[in-house]
């Protein structure tokens, strides 16, 4: 009976040590889907799974210049909003091109109480499945455009909208604040050609969310 359990161990074993064995791939990429609960997969996985998807992986934190994880671009276009529903109060964002600082900035125009930004109240509406979706910043903009080609597949995939090319439907909101015109003017960002355009607060121009992964 033990040459039995032995040998049976050993068989184990070498299947083990020869590579045989599959084990599912845990290592989160750009492409996985976000899911509302929480759980980020391959687009197989989440085919299996049944779950629904909110946003699709575009960016991991591997030197930690970013925060959590990684971001995920959520699926769907914020409707056209002005950024500010009045000129000439700064509206407390960083006004810094080069910080990772969308969600701070985000909350920023949701706590001035002189103004109200009719752009950033939109993402309350999507934060019913828990997860806290904010207006990315100009450098988090520049993550999304260099990941554009990398995501937009699977974005069409579930069902979202492809982030565009098109000069006429390319420029979205960030959350930033032109710096030395923060009363007045924010930066929109093309998702067409990476361009930047200051612009005035007052004017109506859609979003795209993203949400910061922390696993």
């Amino acid at each position: 009976m033990r040459q039995i359990l032995f040998a049976c161990c050993t068989a184990v074993l070498l299947a083990a040590c020869d590579g045989h064995l599959n084990f599912p791939d845990t290592t989160m990429k750009v492409g996985y889907i976000l899911c509302t609960d929480g759980n980020v997969m391959s687009y197989e996985d989440y085919i299996k799974s049944g779950k629904e998807a909110i946003g699709v992986v575009f960016h991991l934190n591997h030197n930690g210049e970013t925060e959590g994880d990684g971001y995920a671009v959520y699926l769907h276009d914020l409707l056209p909003e002005a950024f500010a529903d009045s000129i000439g109060t700064s509206q407390g964002t960083s006004a810094d091109v080069t910080a990772y600082d969308g969600n701070e900035n985000t909350f920023a125009l949701f706590d001035t109480g002189d103004v109200s930004s009719p752009m950033a109240k939109q993402v309350l509406d999507i934060w019913y499945y828990g997860q806290s979706a904010y207006i990315p910043s100009v450098a988090q903009m520049r993550l999304l455009y260099a990941a554009k080609n990398s995501v937009n597949h699977y974005i069409e995939l579930c069902g979202g909208n492809p982030l565009p090319d098109e000069p006429d439907r390319c420029w979205y909101w960030t959350s930033t604040e032109v710096k030395g015109q923060e009363t007045s003017k924010a930066w929109l960002y093309s998702l067409g050609s990476g361009a930047m355009q200051e612009t005035p607060k007052l004017q109506g121009h859609k979003a795209r969310p993203i949400i910061t992964l922390n696993r």
